[in-house]
C-alpha cells in the first residue's frame, strides 16, 4: 500500500495549497466569486468534461453505470439524511439543510482535481460525468428539498437542470465519439479545448477557498456533528456498497465513485435554500451559519479521511 505520506503529498496536498491560496485572496481581497463562477460554469467546466469524454478509455456501458451509481447514491442518502434528521428531531430549514449538505458532495471544485491527483485521466472522466449527473439532481430534487422549507419557486427553479452547460457538454462529449467524429487528440481544437478545459482546475480551487474564507461561521460549530458525520463517514461507506452493486468494470472508474461521494460538502446548498426556501432560523441558528460551518468542518477533516480513503482504494480492499 501506498504510505499515506505519499498519497497525501501527490493528492491531498495540491489541493489544500491552491484552496490555501483562495483562501489568502480571500481574506487579503475583496473578491466578487460570481464571475469566476460564470466562466468556470460555462466555459471552462463544459470544456474540461467534453474533452475528458471525447477522450476517455471507457465505454458507454461505463458512463451509464456511473449515472447509475451517482442516482443510486444520491436517492439513497437524500433518505438516509432524512431519517436521521427526524430522529435527531430536526426542524425546517435547518432539517433540508442537513438533507442538502449530507448527500450532495463538493464533487466539482473540490473532488475533480482530487480525482485527477489520485487516480489520473480515468479519475477526472469519471469525476466529471459524476458531477454532471449530481447537478441534474441537484437543480431538479435537490431545488424541490431547498423549496419546501418556505419558498414557492421550486418547480420554476428546476427548469434550471435544462439550462446546466454541463448536462450538453456531456451530450457532446457522447455523440462525437459515437459518430466517430472525435478530433485528433494532438490538433488544435482538442488542444485548445483540453487547454481550456484544464484551466479549470485551478480555477475551481480557488474559488473553493475564496468561498471558504468569505463564509460566516457564527457559533454554530457545536451543532454540525450530525451533518459532518453523515458526509464523512455514512457517505462513503454507502457509496461503497453501491459501488459493489452496480458492479463496475473498471476499478479505477469504481475508486473513483466512492471518492467522489466522499468528497466534503458543498457551499451549493446553501444557495439552494436561501433562494428557494428563504434565509431563516431554525432553533437559532441560521441556514447560513449552519451550511457554512459544516463546509468548513467536512473540509477540515477531509484532509485525514481522504488521505486513508485513497490508500485503501488503492489497495483494492474495497472494491
Amino acid at each position: 500500500m501506498t504510505s499515506l505520506l505519499t498519497i497525501f503529498a501527490t493528492a491531498i496536498l495540491p489541493i489544500i495549497a491552491l484552496a490555501a491560496v483562495g483562501v489568502v485572496l480571500g481574506r487579503a481581497r475583496d473578491v466578487d466569486i460570481d464571475p469566476l463562477n460564470t466562466v468556470t460554469v460555462y466555459v471552462l467546466v463544459p470544456a474540461l468534461i467534453f474533452h475528458s469524454i471525447a477522450t476517455a478509455s471507457f465505454g458507454g456501458a461505463t458512463l451509464a453505470r456511473i449515472g447509475v451509481a451517482t442516482v443510486a447514491y444520491l436517492v439513497a442518502m437524500v433518505v438516509v439524511a432524512e431519517a436521521i434528521g427526524r430522529l435527531f428531531g430536526m426542524d425546517e430549514p435547518i432539517l433540508s439543510a442537513l438533507v442538502l449538505v449530507s448527500a450532495f458532495p463538493n464533487s466539482g471544485n473540490y473532488g475533480i482535481p482530487l480525482s485527477e491527483f489520485a487516480f489520473g485521466a480515468t479519475g477526472r472522466s469519471t469525476a466529471v460525468v459524476y458531477l454532471t449527473a449530481q447537478a441534474i439532481l441537484l437543480y431538479t430534487g435537490g431545488v424541490y428539498i431547498a423549496q419546501r422549507s418556505g419558498g414557492t419557486h421550486g418547480l420554476g427553479g428546476m427548469k434550471r437542470a435544462l439550462k446546466i452547460p454541463l448536462v450538453y457538454a456531456v451530450v457532446a462529449g457522447v455523440l462525437a465519439r459515437w459518430l466517430g467524429v472525435v478530433p485528433p487528440a494532438e490538433g488544435t481544437a482538442m488542444t485548445t479545448i483540453a487547454l481550456v478545459g484544464n484551466a479549470s482546475i485551478p480555477v475551481m480551487l480557488l474559488i473553493l477557498g475564496i468561498q471558504l474564507a468569505d463564509t460566516d461561521y457564527g457559533a454554530a460549530l457545536t451543532q454540525v456533528g450530525v451533518a459532518s458525520v453523515l458526509k464523512m463517514a455514512v457517505a462513503p461507506a454507502l457509496a461503497v456498497g453501491i459501488a459493489l452493486l452496480v458492479g463496475f468494470d473498471d476499478p479505477t472508474v469504481a475508486r473513483t465513485f466512492v471518492l467522489e461521494c466522499a468528497t466534503p460538502a458543498a457551499i451549493t446548498p446553501l444557495l439552494l435554500v436561501v433562494e428557494f426556501g428563504g434565509e431563516s432560523v431554525g432553533d437559532g441558528l441560521s441556514v447560513a451559519e449552519y451550511v457554512s460551518t459544516t463546509v468548513l468542518v467536512t473540509t477540515i477533516l477531509s484532509i485525514p479521511v481522504l488521505t486513508l480513503l485513497i490508500a485503501v482504494l488503492e489497495s483494492g480492499v474495497l472494491v
